[in-house]
Parts: C-alpha cells; structure tokens; sequence
C-alpha cells in the first residue's frame, strides 16, 4: 500500500508491518521515512537490528539468511537492507521474491531502502509481492511551488515561526537541498527566541546560499515560465561547473520536444494523446507545464530558438564566436517567455 513520507508515522502508529519500501533520492525525506520504521520497531519490542549494504559482490542469499537466524533473546529483528542506487538486477528480484514468499510465520521486519523506482519496477512481481505484504513510501522532493508552505510548516517543528515571504526567501536559498534547509531553520532556532516571528530581513541576514540544481530543475522553470527562476538555476548550475553541453542539451530536447506535440496537434490529436505518443511518455505531473509553454511560444518562434541552440552547439566546439553561458542565459530566459533582446540580464545576448 503506498504511504506518503508525511502520513508514515500514523501509518505505523496503527499497525507495524512485515516489510517498508522507502524509495526515493531526496535525503531528507527518506531518512525521516527510515527513522520513523526504526522508532516503530523499537516501540514494539523489536531490538535486534541487523544491516546489509548492497553493494559489488554482495551475495543475496545473505537476505535470506539474516531472515532465517536469530539471537537467543530476541524472537524478531528488523532488517536493513540498503540499496542506495544499485540495481536490484535479476539476482536481487529473485532473492525479494523468495523473502516476500517465506514470510509466512515470521515476525522480521524488512526495511528496503533504495533509490527512485519507476513505474515499469513498481509492476515487477518482486515489488508487487512485497507491496502486498507492507508499506510503499515513495519519497519525491519538494516542488518548489509547495516549497514555501512546506518551510513554514517544517519551521514550527523547531519552535519558529515564518511568514511567507521569509518562507519563500529560505526557499529560494536553499531549494534542491532540504537537509541544509532544515539546518537552517535549527539554527535560526537556537539563535532566536522561542516562538520568534522571522521575516525575509532576518532570513536574508542569517541563512546563507546553499540551494542545489540540476538541469532538470532548469527545464521545468523554463517550460513554467519561470525567468526569475531560470536565471537562478542557470547562475547555480554554471557555479556548481556543469558542463554547458548538458545544459544545452536538456533545453534543446525541451525544444525538440514542444515542436513534436504541436505536430501531433496540428493533425489533429488531442494534448492528451500527444503527451502519450512522446519518447518517453509525458506523464499527468509534468503535462500543465509543456501546456503553459505551448501557450505561450508559436511554432515559428521554437524554430528560430532551435537555431539558436546549433550555433551554441558549435560554440561548444569553438566553430562560433557566440559566448557560451551568455547565450544559454538568453536561450533559456526567452524559453521561459522572454521576448526581444534581454537588456536587463548581466548574460543578455539577442536571439538573432
């Protein structure tokens, strides 16, 4: 049965079951996730606890094995079995089936920690075998737009009291890393008074930057219209030193991307069935933003940005004297809506 991170706790304060899968890439969140099954565990009796790390040359027999022996003092243990980002492979499938079948009169609880999982996994028969049995938390990062309201909620954990727009400043300062956000917020409570009201004054003189991006991060705020945002991000990922390639190439599949689904449109299709027909698919969550930017950008006008983008692809490769991270600025700011020459931006550089 799928949980979310923030209904967890109740989950487990009703029933503890035989198996937890926390899957996810945000750090934050899925180390509450893992401590709250810990803390379950432990309020029920269970204290033995036993650790297995995935990782090259790991023998899964030794999954089955932990499950099988037992302490003299202990009729349970709970079970750690961290993937992180390794593949579970067909090895590993077998071996989760195998546990989730020989369950029957055990009182073990398995915590299976590990990476994002997508849809084709979620329908495999290791996953669905242990699903039946337990809990799936799926654990995503915060979208931006929920950052700021997640902030105010997460500052009252520690005694602190935000209003929105300090709510939005600490969000912007450190979006892409919840771990340094809520470091933020502990410090900012042992440095101020007990239920103290915070403003953006207060957030702009004590939190220091320590937002992280990635080029992902940057294609969905230039598809939303985000220029503020996606000039951030840029700023961010040049600083970080990712590679302009990378970075052109997530905006121009971006591009490519728009001018397939006018195609599928222009034939008569409906948005729907032109998000289903793209490689890969586009699923229900990211549909309202290629949505925003197909109202907002004509065929002809992704086009001209689709040139624009092979002239950057040759100042990659140094055959044109356009500079570089000045025009990926003004790709990705005219991408997210901007029109004509960008003379308010210190990376302005005119679309030709």
């Amino acid at each position: 049965m799928k949980v979310f991170p923030d209904k967890l706790p109740e989950a487990l304060s009703r029933s503890l079951p035989p198996v937890v899968i926390v899957a996810g890439e945000e750090p934050l969140l899925h180390q509450e996730a893992c401590d709250a099954v810990r803390a379950a565990a432990r309020a029920r009796g269970v204290e033995e606890r036993e650790v297995l790390h995935v990782e090259q040359g790991f023998q899964w027999s030794q999954l089955l094995e932990a499950s099988a022996s037992l302490s003299l003092f202990a009729s349970a243990k709970l079970i750690e079995l961290r993937l992180g980002g390794a593949k579970l492979g067909q090895e590993g499938a077998k071996a989760l089936k195998a546990y989730a079948e020989g369950l029957e009169g055990s009182d073990n609880i398995l915590l299976l920690s590990m990476g994002k999982l997508d849809f084709r996994e979620q329908k495999s028969a290791w996953f669905k075998a242990l699903d039946k049995l337990g809990l799936f938390v799926p654990v995503w990062p915060v979208d931006h737009q929920r950052l700021g309201f997640w902030l105010r909620d997460r500052a009252a954990r520690h005694g602190l009291s935000l209003d929105m727009e300090a709510a939005r400043l600490l969000g912007e300062r450190t979006e892409g890393n919840l771990l340094a956000a809520d470091q933020e917020l502990q410090k900012l409570a042992l440095l101020t008074p007990p239920g103290a009201r915070l403003d953006a004054a207060a957030i702009a003189g004590g939190v220091e930057e320590s937002a992280r991006y990635d080029i992902f991060t940057l294609s969905d705020a230039c598809l939303r219209g985000e220029r503020e945002r996606a000039s951030r991000i840029l700023a961010g990922l040049r600083g970080e030193g990712i590679e302009a390639t990378l970075v052109l190439w997530v905006l121009t599949r971006e591009l490519r991307t728009l001018l397939s689904l006018y195609q599928h449109l222009d034939q008569g299709q409906s948005f729907e069935h032109a998000c289903k027909a793209q490689k890969p698919p586009i699923f229900d969550k990211r549909r309202p933003a290629y949505q925003q930017a197909l109202n907002r950008l004509p065929t002809k006008r992704l086009h001209k940005l689709l040139l624009f983008a092979q002239r950057l692809d040759l100042a990659i490769k140094g055959a044109s004297p356009v500079p570089l991270w000045d025009g990926l600025h003004d790709l990705a700011l005219t991408l997210a809506g901007g029109r004509g020459p960008l003379a308010e931006s210190p990376y302005a550089y005119k679309v030709g």
